[in-house]
């Protein structure tokens, strides 16, 4: 069985609600990943939901991802007099507003390097944020396909062995957890244009995937990117031990997605927390048993 309610207008457009037991799971299953970020010694910050569009410009954002981006813009108080908002459209003409000089990111991380810029790291840096993100879509679908919706990344920035490192783990993690909810997951490489499709990095990106998606059904709920040293350059991330350009990777998941594979799976939400809750046991309990007796 699977939960089902009448499509509200918010989701129709991609914005929907979730009730007490949809909220209740979301915020048990963020705990869950930050928890895996925290305990690999990452640091919790909270970034800005807005980024400002010349910096996005500056990391390729808007070359890669026209197709996806969606931008902000303040209202022109003078113009807005002769070019009100238009009840029949549901909008603002573009001439009532002022320059888009903001930009609401698809992904939490593009905030984690800009926040870095212009700084040393070491070489083990570790953060973790859950941010709200929109990516415009050609159609939109419940939670699995959504305007605006809530990302947790785990986000590697360091040595190229530590990025390296980070997806490593978090794969077998990703996998494990997995399995301790019956969640059949496939990974499959993902062909997102990250660096320029014309470019030197982009026959590297067809011959060595960047990123790799885990998909339930055909819905991709989790990713781990490689991002090699790009966001190091572009964002003039420095490591302290050698003074060279930052390797960077990061670990993705789609919170919303995440619930509509559960209660695919589940059937109901509050079968879906209980699995999430047994998994969580069942994972602790195998990490126990790996990390043997302390002495």
């Amino acid at each position: 069985m699977t939960v089902t309610t009448p499509a509200s207008a918010g989701e129709t457009r991609g914005l929907p609600s979730l009730g007490p037991e949809a909220t209740a799971l979301l915020r048990l299953l963020d705990d869950t990943f930050e928890g895996w970020g925290v305990a690999a010694g990452a640091r919790p910050m909270t970034m800005p939901p807005l980024l400002p569009t010349a910096d996005l410009a500056r990391l390729d954002y808007y070359d890669n991802f026209p197709h996806q981006a969606v931008v902000a813009a303040p209202l022109d108080l003078e113009r807005r007099e002769t070019s009100a908002f238009c009840s029949d459209t549901g909008c603002f003409p573009c001439d009532a507003l002022e320059p888009a000089a903001l930009g609401l990111p698809s992904a939490s991380c593009y905030a984690v390097y800009l926040d870095h810029q212009g700084r040393s790291v070491a070489d083990d840096t570790l953060v973790t944020v859950c941010s709200w993100c929109f990516r415009k879509e050609t159609h939109y679908e419940g939670m699995r396909r959504q305007l605006g919706f809530r990302m947790r990344e785990i986000v590697a920035i360091g040595a190229r062995e530590h990025a390296e490192t980070h997806l490593a783990e978090s794969t077998a993690r990703i996998e494990a957890f997995a399995r301790a909810l019956g969640l059949p997951l496939r990974r499959e490489a993902a062909c997102d244009p990250f660096f320029d499709k014309g470019g030197s990095k982009a026959l590297l990106q067809r011959l060595t995937p960047v990123k790799y998606e885990f998909l339930c059904e055909d819905l991709a709920i989790a990713s781990v990117n490689t991002h090699r040293n790009f966001f190091g350059e572009r964002c003039d991330i420095s490591l302290a031990s050698s003074g060279g350009p930052a390797f960077t990777s990061c670990v993705a998941f789609g919170l919303e997605r995440w619930l509509s594979a559960l209660t695919r799976r589940h059937g109901d939400w509050a079968a879906a927390t209980q699995a999430v809750l047994d998994a969580n046991a069942r994972t602790r309990a195998d990490a126990s048993v790996a990390a043997g007796p302390v002495v």
